[in-house]
Parts: structure tokens; C-alpha cells; sequence
């Protein structure tokens, strides 16, 4: 896919400045036509770096996001490919903040996405984070404490994407436990050979 115009005169993002990096990131072209909002908490550098060094991987997300039927799609795990790209699709009630956690992935972005309720999602940097149960290298997981909380509101009319240094803490009610139908995206920042 070509981009247009909009893209920035470097094809690396590293050598962005701010306002080129800006102008990628709200050109959407990179979403591939999903009419999906990306949340303002998405660390656009880390995106735009991501995306341009597996940007087949990226495609191959947002492509599953715009053209699937995601409220018919089945419960469970589907490979997009194999262990380097799949979608998990999740239904649940929201809970109280005390009976939720924060996490963090190693080996994953994290692209999250309800398709209906809502939640609140704690945000915080890993580094402001301490860990309360130790890294599972199987489920690729830690889960943790912060000293802060940015909730943001999860709707379905924008998605979140979290990467390895951000610790996210879903499943959180808002004003009251809602059901929800969540998809997320699980993208491999390392190959499996």
C-alpha cells in the first residue's frame, strides 16, 4: 500500500520531529480504513516505529479489524498467523477496580478494541508500576501495581493499543458492571521461528 502525501519525506520514523510524526499518525492511513478512532493515550512514536519495522504484521491487524464482522465473530482464539499474529475475542462483565489488575506483555502490543459496553482502562508506565506477580513467559504476562491511575473510557468508538512499557488495567466498571464483547489483537514484536 502506498501512502499519500501525507506521509513524512523519511520512511523512518526515528528521524520524525513531532510534527510529521502528527501528521502520520492523524492521516489514519495506517489504520487501512478502519473507522475506528485510535485513543490519544496511544504512544504515537512507539506506533509509528512498530508499525514501520513489521508493517505486513500491522496491515494484516487493522485488514482483520475493518473487514470483519466482529459481533459474529466466536468466542475464543483466532490465528492470523500462528503465534506471531492472532485475535482473542472475549465476552464479560465488568468489575470493580479492586478485583482487577494491572499487566504488562513482553513478547505482545496489545491492539484493544470493544465491540460493545464499556470499561475503564487504568494506564501507567511500566516504570511507575511495581510488580506483584512475577512474569509468566507462557502466558506472557506480570501483573502489577501502580502509583497512578489514567483511566481512560473504552467504547466502542475507539480502540487502544498498548506496548511492552505500558501497564493497562482493563475490565474496570464505570458508574455500573456492564457486559462487554472485546477483541484483542495480539501482535509479536519477535518472531517465533
Amino acid at each position: 500500500m502506498a501512502f499519500s502525501c501525507n506521509q513524512p519525506a523519511s520512511k523512518n520514523p526515528e528521524n520524525w520531529n513531532e510534527k510529521e510524526l502528527e501528521k502520520w499518525f492523524q492521516s489514519g492511513e495506517w489504520k487501512l480504513g478502519w473507522d475506528i478512532s485510535p485513543d490519544q493515550s496511544i504512544n504515537k512514536k512507539e506506533l509509528a516505529n512498530q508499525f514501520f519495522k513489521n508493517r505486513e504484521r500491522w496491515e494484516k491487524a487493522f485488514n482483520f479489524l475493518k473487514t470483519n464482522n466482529l459481533g459474529n465473530i466466536s468466542i475464543g482464539r483466532h490465528e492470523l498467523e500462528g503465534a506471531n499474529l492472532f485475535v482473542n475475542v472475549d465476552e464479560y462483565t465488568t468489575k470493580d477496580e479492586e478485583d482487577c489488575r494491572f499487566e504488562a506483555h513482553r513478547e505482545y502490543i496489545d491492539i484493544q478494541y470493544l465491540i460493545y459496553g464499556e470499561e475503564k482502562i487504568g494506564i501507567s508506565a511500566l516504570g511507575k508500576t511495581s510488580e506483584i506477580i512475577p512474569y509468566d513467559s507462557i502466558k506472557d504476562v506480570t501483573f502489577l501495581m501502580a502509583e497512578q491511575n489514567n483511566y481512560r473510557t473504552a467504547t466502542p468508538d475507539r480502540f487502544f493499543v498498548f506496548f511492552p512499557e505500558d501497564a493497562h488495567r482493563p475490565c474496570v466498571k464505570t458508574d455500573e458492571k456492564s457486559n462487554v464483547r472485546k477483541v484483542v489483537v495480539k501482535i509479536r514484536i519477535t518472531d517465533i521461528k
